[in-house]
């Protein structure tokens, strides 16, 4: 039988079932979902370090720097940018399509691992990295405001109330916290004072290290039982650097405001008010850090 025929034989019926079939086409082309920005899962990796109370220059040179060097060893490596800020500083690694975002994870980490070396000593905490989306964007941004509070106690609540209740909801991925920082205190040290008083860095360093050590003073036995004595006498604010003492000459104790200018540093951006970003990504971001 040939298929053709019974078109060929009714041709007025033909026609109208190849407008209709046309007319269904063009409706459905209108119906279909077009995206202006098309789902595509770039392998990216963002890299993080910490450093605080450094100027965004020295975070860029001491500590973003050395990560850029290793990092960009990675192979297929398609985008690398950087992000200095006070006190912390961010890389962003985007790699190709066909790359494994497990194995450049992998890569990552022995990168991180062989720049630990050129990393600053007075790093506290160990770079970390995620696994993002390149592709998600905040689905809700909440900016905190207040005629009482200080900026730094608007950012405690953020960062140790808020951001931990929004990072426990199911399906958040990650919760930013912007426009803050923490406080520092920032110690320039004189190098014609240090020479007069014959003092070297390493007294400084350890001048400093004491004032900030956190151990028992002393201990209270009563029969058969012992008491540990704390104290928490640890600077937390500039003026309590300036009289530290970092040596004695000629019987005359040489204080820290003799031979350096100690300063609050606050971390603060230009920002007027405090912002909270929460961000949920089509599946839970993986948080990784080095140890």
């Amino acid at each position: 039988m040939n298929l053709s025929a019974p078109f060929i034989a009714r041709p007025v019926a033909t026609t109208l079932l190849t407008i209709g079939i046309a007319l269904a086409g063009l409706l459905a082309v209108s119906k279909l979902p077009v995206s202006a920005l098309p789902q595509v899962d770039f392998p990216t990796i963002s890299v993080q370090a910490q450093l605080p109370g450094a100027s965004p220059e020295t975070v860029a040179t001491s500590v973003a720097s050395p990560l850029e060097r290793y990092l960009g060893k990675i192979a297929n490596v398609t985008e690398m940018t950087s992000q200095s800020g006070v006190g912390q500083t961010r890389i962003v690694l985007q790699f190709g399509l066909d790359r494994d975002i497990n194995g450049a994870a992998r890569d990552v980490q022995a990168a991180i691992n062989a720049a630990r070396a050129d990393l600053p000593t007075s790093l506290k905490t160990n770079p970390s990295y995620w696994k993002v989306n390149p592709a998600d964007g905040p689905i809700l941004i909440l900016a905190l405001t207040s005629q009482t509070l200080t900026r730094r106690q608007l950012y405690d609540a953020a960062s140790n109330v808020l951001q931990q209740r929004l990072s426990q909801m199911d399906g958040v991925g990650e919760v930013i916290v912007g426009g803050s920082a923490l406080p520092a205190v920032r110690i320039e040290l004189n190098p014609v004072a240090l020479f007069k008083y014959g003092i070297g860095l390493e007294d400084v360093r350890a001048a400093l290290a004491s004032v900030n050590a956190d151990s028992p003073k002393g201990a209270i036995e009563e029969g058969g039982r012992h008491y540990q004595l704390y104290t928490n006498d640890q600077a937390n604010h500039a003026a309590d650097y300036r009289p530290l003492v970092v040596a004695y000459r000629n019987g005359a104790a040489v204080r820290l405001s003799d031979v350096a200018d100690v300063c609050a540093q606050r971390g603060f951006g230009q920002w007027q008010t405090l912002s909270v970003g929460h961000l949920v990504p089509s599946t839970r971001r993986q948080h990784h850090r080095y140890r």
